[in-house]
């Protein structure tokens, strides 16, 4: 879906606790910019969380395109909260676990 031009100023903000290391960031990246070639994507491993200013992508289709290269994105509807409880960490699409 495309957005309007009220819309794409919206951050998304997606927890990726399957996102453990440098390759995963750069997966995800490029699964985001797949789906929306000039959206800005802001990723912090430490917190595992993905902030992307889509232009023309809405958040399913960010997401669809996250959990297609193998993770699972949950969108985070406060994103100024403290990151949810990380637990163990699932190993998705990372060639490290």
């Amino acid at each position: 879906m495309l957005l309007d031009h009220f819309e794409y100023r919206t951050m998304i903000t997606f927890e990726v606790n399957d996102m453990t290391c440098g390759h995963c960031v750069s997966t995800i990246t490029k699964a985001v910019k797949a789906s929306d070639t000039n959206a800005k994507v802001s990723i912090d491993l430490a917190t595992h969380r993905v902030v992307i200013e889509p232009t023309e992508a809405d958040s399913t289709h960010l997401s669809d395109a996250i959990k297609e290269a193998g993770y699972t994105p949950v969108a985070v509807a406060n994103p100024s909260a403290a990151p949810l409880a990380v637990g163990a960490a699932k190993r998705g699409g990372c060639c490290c676990g």
